[in-house]
């Protein structure tokens, strides 16, 4: 299926760029999520009459996510988890917990945006962990597991 992309879509493409998907994640996942428009020639004319609004959204998301980048550069979450006799830890620190830590020191980022591209953290120490604030954005902070007994 072809559609137009309202917003830039990792691994698919930018704002306003034509490309061709499998119907099922065009009609399941960008249409419903308003990512993306079926590429009719009414659709076209729609979206070359929303262009300068849509790319003024665009650049203000971005920058939003660039100032709150700046906070977040170099913050260090420390998370308590029990551990064994020899240091490991029982369970792991998911992005679930990470997002939540952040939570808590006043940092709204939802747990999709946490990347853990090794899964989670299972062992004592200090970890950098990137939050993808936008498509655009990625920024590194360090989780530090303690462990208590």
């Amino acid at each position: 299926m072809q559609i137009i992309l309202m917003e830039k879509v990792v691994n698919l493409g930018g704002l306003g760029d034509v490309v061709k998907v499998k119907d099922g994640y065009a009609r399941n996942f960008l249409i419903p999520q308003g990512k993306a428009k079926r590429a009719t020639e009414a659709n076209r004319k729609i979206f070359e009459e929303k262009r300068a609004e849509l790319e003024r959204i665009h650049g203000e998301a971005v920058a939003a996510a660039q100032a709150d980048a700046a906070k977040l550069e170099g913050l260090l979450l420390q998370i308590t988890r029990k551990t064994g006799v020899d240091g490991r830890l029982f369970g792991s620190v998911s992005a679930h917990d990470i997002a939540e830590a952040l939570a808590a020191q006043g940092f709204k980022v939802e747990k999709s945006a946490v990347r853990l591209p090794e899964g989670p953290l299972k062992a004592i120490g200090d970890s950098p962990v990137q939050i993808a604030l936008h498509t655009d954005v990625v920024t590194t902070v360090t989780v530090s597991v303690l462990g208590e007994q």
